[in-house]
């Protein structure tokens, strides 16, 4: 248990959220969303709202907590074991909060931040694009001064709320001659402004979510909407890409969890051979390593969360704790599957939908291939941009260095960096 890492009053707040997931939300509604009968989970997010577990990092006075982000990593877990759309519906919050409480003016923030945070308004995010997922700085989406306004032309896919949503944190190009990280900047866009959906997918998982393509054809977006400053969406793209890929790691956690303790109870009752499959350590082992997977992945979560509550950069954190416990929830899973056996495969229990659902974790925000090109270069950057006095083996550059691979190491260094005889 990771209780003992914890305080008394992010154990106290674990448990609001688990009885809060608990007891006030129906499994008609995951059923429903599943089963393509619903579009968004309005009634979740009004509920969530008026618990006032929206935004726990946020000040109290636009509806938040002014709590850390490990508190927000533990509501996410708990909220994880409801699938990965619920959990994204309560996660979308903190991500769109994230800047515009940080960047957003006031009115905007008293316009916006604070019915969001209330479960009054629904809010999207407009990232990704048909030309590209992960080319998020080659955006084709334009917006081009025009009196006191912006007018924006381009789409955006893959938008969560892109059906239900009430408003969009758009991201588009308004400078052509600069450098790509300088030449976007962030807007907020209401579905009123004329954000049409062209196409709402059909989905593996995440189901109920809304998930569609959006289109601005000429939309005029007032200068008043702009998020932070014109041409630095850089910034608030970073800024925003912490709560997305924390929360992104956290959820799978919780759906890992759940489906694991639906195997171990499984494998308790279920016999054969004339006694508990668990027993079996091909089954027992499984257990012993999806635990072992899932705690790991806790440490790397809270760990990047208490170094996101320092303000000091965490790129580096965030992306392995997305990687490492995004597989490994999802290998939980996959095993949790396996111990059922055939059973696991039907709808009689919830595996097979957690198992579409974590699927997904390891693509967005930031495929997992992406979000370990992000860790080698903040290795190779902190490894290499060591003082002489910090490093523990002796200079590559050493004369003769270059002639064998023995001749890098003393042997001094061998202890700390071993090749063998």
């Amino acid at each position: 248990m990771f209780d003992v890492l914890l305080t008394k009053n992010e154990i106290n707040l674990r448990e609001e959220v688990r009885a809060f997931v608990r007891d006030k939300v129906d499994s008609s509604l995951i059923i429903a969303m599943d089963s393509r009968e619903k579009e968004y989970p309005y009634e979740f997010i009004r509920a969530a709202g008026k618990a006032k577990l929206l935004g726990l990092r946020f000040p109290k006075e636009f509806g938040g907590r002014n709590l850390g982000w490990v508190s927000e990593m533990l509501a996410v877990e708990e909220m994880g074991v409801l699938g990965i759309a619920l959990g994204c519906a309560y996660s979308l919050p903190s991500i769109i909060g994230e800047g515009i409480n940080r960047f957003g003016s006031a009115e905007q923030k008293k316009k916006y931040l604070l019915p969001t945070l209330k479960g009054k308004m629904i809010c999207g995010e407009g990232l990704s694009e048909p030309r590209g997922g992960s080319d998020f700085f080659g955006t084709n989406t334009t917006a081009v001064e025009q009196d006191d306004d912006f007018i924006l032309n381009g789409e955006k896919r893959f938008v969560a709320g892109g059906v239900g949503a009430d408003y969009f944190l758009v991201y588009a190009k308004t400078d052509f001659q600069a450098a790509p990280h300088k030449s976007l900047s962030a807007f907020i866009v209401e579905r009123d402004d004329g954000v049409k959906v062209e196409e709402e997918y059909e989905l593996m998982g995440c189901r109920g979510m809304g998930a569609a393509r959006i289109v601005m054809r000429n939309t005029e977006v007032s200068k008043d909407r702009l998020v932070g400053d014109l041409n630095d969406g850089n910034a608030v793209f970073n800024a925003m890409m912490v709560p997305e890929r924390l929360t992104s790691a956290a959820g799978p956690i919780g759906m890992g969890q759940i489906a694991l303790e639906i195997a171990a109870r499984y494998a308790d009752k279920r016999e054969a051979f004339g006694r508990q499959i668990r027993r079996f350590e091909a089954i027992s082992f499984k257990v012993a390593d999806c635990m072992t997977q899932l705690d790991a992945a806790r440490g790397l979560v809270y760990r990047a969360a208490k170094v996101a509550d320092t303000g000091a950069w965490c790129r580096k954190e965030v992306s392995q704790a997305k990687v490492f416990a995004t597989e490994a929830g999802f290998q939980a899973v996959h095993e949790a599957m396996q111990i059922l056996g055939g059973i696991g495969y039907t709808d009689v229990y919830p595996i097979e939908r957690l198992y579409r659902d974590a699927r997904l974790a390891t693509i967005w925000t930031g495929s997992n291939e992406v979000q370990r090109l992000i860790i080698q270069n903040e290795v190779f950057r902190e490894i290499l941009s060591l003082d002489k006095g910090q490093r523990r083996d002796i200079e590559l550059d050493t004369p003769g260095a270059n002639k064998t691979s023995e001749k890098v190491f003393s042997e001094d260094s061998r202890k700390y960096h071993p090749i063998g005889s």
